[in-house]
């Protein structure tokens, strides 16, 4: 064998040996416990033979207790790039057969590196978490490329989309990496999120806490908010990506790309003639709306399990990508409190900084009141939506289906935070206050005088704060032709080095 035919055999043999990760040992041990490996994963998010992987042969560094006597090509992360459904991404998979995918000087590096190709050349970036944490025997140099990853997600915040999948173990500082990307996927049972573990909390605080309960899917899709979705298994949290991927721009100078429908622009649904019910304290399901309106009834939704008095998610109508954000009057009366105004303004700053427009569905009696949400600061958590809507410059066209009262009116997209095009259903109320609460505080008016003064939309229409008033089977063919309107929307806000929004 020439010496040439010997050197590709040894690098044919050391691709192989590098694909097999910690070995078939720790493969059949990450598939025990129902997890895919990071090169599984990638084949499964990624079109067919469209990966190419960039530092396949890079080891670590570390000298220390003895660490130079195991080196695995590769070093716990897979990286590179590929396509998905044919358009660019860049990609990362942590690999938990070698060191327990723990983060070294060298795996920071390397996800770095395609960090900085997405930016440089617009794609998203999507990071595959699996990892025990920082590589201990590296000591500052693990934290040194955290802080590396931070600072690349830092800014490449609102230039590309950035998406995390956390597909097993992620703890300490590693949390922070996936808290400042745009959007998080968990899978149930497998993953898990927090800043310390089951041990440190029972030594610290006298708690005993299952990881579950400390950090898992449930948690962090329910209560915290953290995660932005969670998935039954990593084949859905895997399909979640993908579906997410086909609403967004590849980056803050593209728009979204269009997806072909057949179904009409101007379909009418007379179910929405009749959705409002004749007693305003009743309630009706949102997601009736939003189905009927949107293009084949498609919608994804985001943080679907946590403030549910609130729906975001994304829809396309007549094939262009929208962000919808609607108030639920099946919870809380569809009422904005302390984790409402959050997700949603977080929800909304990304679809503006992304070109996406806003259609916004209102139906909300005010701000949650008591002493539990103003001593967490609903103030300026509602700030927050408030903030959002005003900045935004993306085309924003709003219907109010009924109630829309007082500080939560404003928030809500109205005319003076610059929506282009505001719309109101026949049923609609928009006063500071309902009637009830008028008259206690005006002894001197009826509640039928004040009711027919402004439990309609006339009076605000009056006054040009509605556009139009519109028959609701109608909707979906107003928004479409609002949305085309405004499809070439122009416009900037004053130069500034950035915001201070209430944080």
């Amino acid at each position: 064998m020439s010496i040439q035919h010997e050197k590709i055999k040894e690098l044919v043999e050391r691709r192989a040996s590098a694909r097999m990760g910690g070995g078939q040992k720790r493969i059949d041990a990450q598939h025990s416990k129902g997890k895919f490996t990071a090169r599984e994963r990638i084949a499964m998010l990624l079109d067919e033979g469209s990966f190419e992987e960039f530092d396949m042969f890079v080891q670590h560094r570390c000298n220390n207790f003895g660490m130079e006597k195991t080196k695995f090509d590769g070093d716990g992360v897979v990286t590179g790039m590929g396509t998905v459904d044919g358009r660019l991404v860049y990609v990362f998979a942590q690999d938990f057969t070698v060191a327990g995918g723990s983060m070294s000087e060298t795996m920071a590096q390397k996800i770095c590196k395609v960090m900085d190709m997405a930016v440089r050349n617009g794609a998203p970036f999507i990071g595959i978490n699996d990892s025990g944490g920082a590589r201990i025997q590296e000591g500052i140099c693990s934290l040194a490329g955290f802080g590396e990853i931070f600072e690349r997600n830092i800014l490449a915040s609102g230039v590309i989309p950035q998406i995390s999948g956390i597909f097993g173990p992620c703890a300490g500082g590693a949390v922070y990496s996936p808290a400042l990307t745009d959007f998080t996927v968990m899978i149930k049972d497998t993953s898990y999120m927090f800043l310390t573990g089951p041990g440190v909390v029972k030594t610290v605080t006298g708690e005993t806490v299952t990881q579950e309960e400390l950090g898992g899917a449930s948690v962090h899709g329910t209560k915290s908010g953290v995660a932005h979705f969670a998935a039954e298994n990593e084949q859905e949290g895997i399909a979640t990506i993908k579906a997410l991927l086909c609403f967004l721009p590849s980056n803050n100078r593209e728009h979204a790309p269009f997806v072909e429908t057949n179904d009409p622009a101007g379909r009418v649904d007379d179910a929405l003639n009749e959705i409002i019910p004749d007693n305003p304290n009743k309630a009706y399901d949102m997601y009736q709306v939003i189905g009927s309106m949107v293009d084949d009834g498609k919608f994804l939704e985001v943080h679907q399990s946590w403030a549910k008095n609130i729906i975001v998610g994304f829809a396309h109508m007549n094939g262009r990508s929208v962000g919808i954000v609607a108030n639920q009057p099946k919870i809380l009366a569809g009422v904005l409190d302390i984790n409402a105004s959050r997700k949603a303004a977080r929800f909304v700053r990304f679809c503006d900084a992304f070109n996406i427009p806003l259609v916004t569905l209102v139906d909300v009696p005010g701000f949650l009141c008591g002493t539990q949400q103003e001593y967490g600061g609903i103030i300026t958590h509602g700030a927050k939506l408030l903030y959002a809507y005003g900045e935004a410059t993306v085309p924003k066209v709003t219907v109010t289906l009924r109630k829309s009262y007082g500080g939560a009116h404003i928030t809500m997209s109205c005319k003076q935070l610059r929506g282009d095009i505001n719309y109101a259903w026949p049923s609609a109320n928009i006063a500071v206050m309902g009637a009830e609460g008028a008259v206690e505080i005006l002894k001197n008016i009826e509640a039928k005088e004040y009711n027919d003064l402004f439990c309609n939309p006339y009076n605000a229409a009056s006054y040009g704060y509605v556009d139009d008033v519109i028959e609701p089977r109608n909707t979906r063919f107003r928004v479409i032709r609002a949305l085309e309107q405004l499809a070439e929307k122009k416009q900037e806000n004053p130069w500034k080095k950035h915001d201070n929004l209430p944080l």
